[in-house]
C-alpha cells in the first residue's frame, strides 16, 4: 500500500511572471531554479513551486480549491518575516495570532493568493485540535 510522502509542489497561474518572481524571490526568499518566457520553478527547502503566466484563451480545469498555502518559519524567526511582508507593502489579511503553541500570519501575493507563516508542525496541531474538541464535545473525544 503507497503512502503520499509530504507536499510536492505547488503550480500557480499568475498574471504577471515578473511581479511574482519578484514577490516569491525577494519576499518569499525562494530560489529560482529555471525561468522561462512564461513559466519559472523555484524552490522553498524541499517543496517547489511551478509560477506560469495562464494563457488568456486556456480553458484550465483546477482554478478555485486553493484556500492558502502555507510555509514553515521558526518561532525564532516570526517576528522578523512579519517585519519583511510590512517593509515590502504585502497585504496581511490575518494579523499575526497563536496558533496552538505557534504563531501565523497570513498574506496575499500579487494574484491574490493567500499564504501564511506557520511556526508549528502537524504534531502540534494535533495537539491543539484534541484539546479544542475535549472542550468542545468533553472529555469522551
Amino acid at each position: 500500500m503507497f503512502t503520499t510522502r509530504g507536499l510536492n509542489h505547488v503550480t500557480l497561474f499568475v498574471e504577471s511572471l515578473a511581479d511574482s518572481l519578484v514577490f516569491y524571490q525577494e519576499i518569499l526568499r525562494m530560489k529560482l531554479v529555471q525561468r522561462g518566457k512564461d513559466y519559472a520553478y523555484l524552490e522553498s527547502g524541499p517543496t517547489w513551486f511551478c509560477v506560469s503566466e495562464k494563457p488568456s484563451n486556456a480553458n484550465v480545469q483546477g482554478e478555485k480549491g486553493v484556500n492558502h498555502i502555507a510555509l514553515t518559519v521558526s518561532l525564532e524567526e516570526f517576528d522578523e518575516a512579519v517585519a519583511h511582508l510590512r517593509t515590502h507593502g504585502v497585504p496581511i489579511v490575518r494579523e499575526p495570532v497563536m496558533r496552538g503553541i505557534g504563531r501565523a500570519v497570513n498574506f496575499l501575493d500579487p494574484d491574490g493568493v493567500q499564504w501564511e507563516f506557520h511556526c508549528s508542525n502537524l504534531a502540534e496541531r494535533m495537539t491543539v485540535i484534541q484539546e479544542m474538541e475535549r472542550e468542545k464535545f468533553g472529555s469522551d473525544v
